[in-house]
């Protein structure tokens, strides 16, 4: 299938929205880091728009994304449904913000790590289709959640180094710091196992095809007949190259390596972290580009 570069910024910017919101919600639980929370809340509103207005340029049509609202139950339904809770939660995250003790509730933290965690699992399951084996698995909805999980520390672990406040005490500086390293570490290696098994489940669905031999597609009279089982053999087929070096060397293994390293007493954390959260990006782009070379129909069958 041919690349849907809007939503994969789509999918891309949600996820990290998401995971921006969820690591402040995660300050919060843990009662520090109270002065990066509303630059966090700020960068995670920013992706959220950029990521909608990205979706609209996939639609030929957007006067008639209206209709799909009327069902309930279609993807980009349950999409806006969750977008529209998230931003409900954000308001009311700067509401608690802007008050002069400037401190978040617990219960509004967990509404917040909820609805980050609801968002990507909703984005994700929309492209849960029969039709192509390789994205109908709920794995997928744990890639992408790495992808949030590795994207929300190390942006905020950037933010806090460009918002440096004397109001904050070393005590509350090193707390903050050890929060966000323990996330980052834990959502890299969370990224790591989760593109690696989304991999190997993807490849498993070449299974799901049947061997039909030649056919003479009208719509195609001058195309060769396409290999469903190749296109879903990311391991060591045409994409493997995609997969390997830029979804689990550069995407994963580096900004676990960073993070690991950014633990270390004296380590440059803001290096280490524009390090590993630019390839945390490009791994994502690339995981994403691999799913769709992976998206062969089985529309032949029916």
């Amino acid at each position: 299938m041919e690349m849907q570069w809007p939503l994969i910024l789509f999918t891309l910017f949600m996820a990290w929205s998401a995971g921006v919101f969820g690591a402040s919600a995660v300050l919060s639980l843990a009662g520090t880091g109270r002065r990066v929370q509303m630059p966090a809340l700020i960068t995670s509103v920013v992706l959220l728009i950029v990521g909608g207005v990205a979706v609209f340029f996939h639609l030929e049509h957007w006067d008639r994304i209206f209709n799909g609202f009327g069902n309930p139950t279609s993807g980009i339904t349950q999409e806006l449904v969750a977008i529209v809770v998230m931003a409900v939660v954000m308001v009311l995250y700067f509401v608690y913000l802007r008050k002069p003790e400037g401190t978040v509730p617990k219960w509004l933290a967990v509404c917040a790590l909820v609805i980050s965690v609801v968002l990507v699992i909703v984005m994700s399951h929309s492209y849960n289709m029969a039709a192509r084996p390789a994205w109908d698995s709920p794995l997928l909805w744990l890639a992408y959640l790495g992808n949030a999980a590795l994207l929300g520390p190390l942006t905020v672990i950037l933010l806090g180094k460009c918002c440096k406040s004397e109001e904050e005490t070393e005590s509350d500086e090193i707390s903050t710091a050890k929060v966000l390293g323990v996330s980052s570490i834990a959502g890299a290696a969370a990224n790591a196992v989760f593109s690696l098994i989304w991999g190997v489940a993807v490849m498993a669905s070449a299974a799901s095809f049947t061997e039909v031999g030649l056919y003479w597609d009208p719509t195609h009279p001058n195309q060769p007949i396409a290999n469903p089982v190749e296109a879903a053999n990311i391991l060591t087929g045409e994409a493997s190259l995609l997969f390997w070096i830029g979804v689990i060397a550069v995407g994963c293994v580096v900004p676990l390596v960073c993070a690991l390293v950014g633990r270390r007493k004296n380590a440059s954390t803001a290096a280490l972290a524009t390090i590993g959260l630019v390839c945390a990006i490009v791994g994502a782009v690339c995981l994403r580009m691999v799913f769709y070379s992976a998206g062969a129909s089985v529309f032949m069958f029916f």
